[in-house]
C-alpha cells in the first residue's frame, strides 16, 4: 500500500519569540517492508540553520535554529510511502521466553537495534513492579515469547481504556496505569515497563496509522494523529516483532513507522527550546491517505 502523510504542527504565541532551536523526528525511516518514496519538511519561518542526520537509533532527526522573530512556528512533513510487510511469524513457533531473556543478556553488540539497547529501565519507562506482575500473568514457564506477549498486549486492549482526557503527554507511567486509562503513548509505556521488568527488550515505535479504514473494517483508535506502539525482540532467528496493545493487532501494512527508541522522550516528534515569555498555544493535525498499490 502507499500512502501520503501529511503532519502540520503549529505553535502560537502570545508574545513575540525572539529565537528558536528544536529538533525533528517527523520523516518516516526506511527499513525491511516500508520504503519511504519522497518526503521533506517545510518550517516556517524559514530556518538560518538546518542540520540533518540519524540518530543512534537509526531515525532521521532534523535540527532547525529559528533567528527572526516570530509569534507563529509553522512546521509541515509531508510524505510518501510504501508499505509491504511480510506476515508475522506464528507465535506458538517462537523461543520461550525465558531463553530470549537468556539471549538478550548475551547480546555482544550495541547498534542501533540492539536487543541490548531495549533492555534497561529509561527516562519515561522506569522498572514499576506491578506492570511487571501484570505482564507475568501472561508469561508462564516456557511460553512462546511471541505467543506471551500477544496476549499480553489483548489484555492491555480490554483493561484498559482509550480516553484521550485521561491523560497528558506528561503523565507518569505509575498514574497511567492506576488510572487503567489513557491514549497510545500511555498503553506502549506500560506494555514495555512489563516487558522490561521480566527481562526482555522492548523499544518504543512512533509512527502513524492509516486515516481511512478498508471497507467493512472500523476506524482504528489513534487515527488522525501520531500513533504509538511496542517492538519485541524474539530471539536471533525472529528479531523485533511490533505489536499495537492500543488496537490489540500484530503490525500490518496499516501502520507507517517514523522513529523508534527506548521511549517517547526519544522519539517526541518535536522538541527544543525557545527564548520567549507567555503562553503558547499547539495544534496538531495528520492525515494519512491510502493513494493506491504499488
Amino acid at each position: 500500500m502507499i500512502y501520503d502523510i501529511r503532519h502540520v504542527t503549529t505553535y502560537r504565541y502570545d508574545d513575540s519569540v525572539a529565537s528558536a532551536r528544536c529538533t525533528l523526528r517527523l520523516l518516516p525511516r526506511a527499513q525491511e517492508g516500508q520504503e519511504v518514496l519522497d518526503s521533506g519538511l517545510d518550517v516556517s519561518p524559514p530556518p538560518a540553520e538546518t542540520i540533518e542526520r540519524i540518530d543512534a537509533f537509526g531515525n532521521r532527526t532534523t535540527t532547525v535554529r529559528i533567528a527572526a522573530p516570530h509569534r507563529e512556528l509553522r512546521v509541515a512533513a509531508l510524505a510518501r510511502v510504501s508499505v509491504d510487510r511480510p506476515q508475522p511469524p506464528a507465535p506458538g513457533l517462537t523461543p520461550a521466553w525465558e531463553q530470549v531473556c537468556r539471549d538478550a543478556m548475551a547480546t555482544g553488540t550495541l547498534d542501533a537495534l540492539s536487543p541490548v539497547n531495549g533492555l534497561y529501565p529509561s527516562r519515561l519507562v522506569p522498572l514499576y513492579a506491578p506492570a511487571t506482575l501484570y505482564a507475568k500473568q501472561s508469561f508462564t514457564p516456557g511460553r512462546p515469547v511471541l505467543e506471551a506477549a500477544a496476549e499480553l498486549m489483548a489484555r492491555i486492549k480490554a483493561d484498559f481504556k482509550y480516553d484521550p482526557e485521561a491523560t497528558a503527554v506528561s503523565t507518569p507511567l505509575r498514574e497511567a496505569f492506576e488510572k487503567r486509562g489513557g491514549v497510545c503513548q500511555d498503553f506502549a509505556h506500560i506494555m514495555i515497563a512489563g516487558l522490561r521488568g521480566l527481562g526482555l527488550p522492548a523499544f518504543y515505535v512512533s509512527g502513524y496509522i492509516r486515516t481511512i479504514p478498508p471497507p467493512g473494517k472500523p476506524r482504528l483508535e489513534g487515527a488522525d494523529a501520531s500513533h504509538a506502539w511496542v517492538s519485541l525482540w524474539c530471539g536471533q532467528e525472529f528479531g523485533w516483532r511490533d505489536l499495537d496493545p492500543t488496537n490489540a493487532l500484530f503490525i500490518g501494512d496499516d501502520h507507517i513507522v517514523v522513529a523508534i527508541g527506548r521511549d517517547y522522550a526519544d522519539v517526541s516528534p518535536i522538541d527544543g527550546v525557545i527564548l520567549a515569555s507567555g503562553a503558547q498555544k499547539l495544534s496538531v493535525r495528520v492525515d494519512v491517505i491510502p493513494v493506491g498499490v504499488r
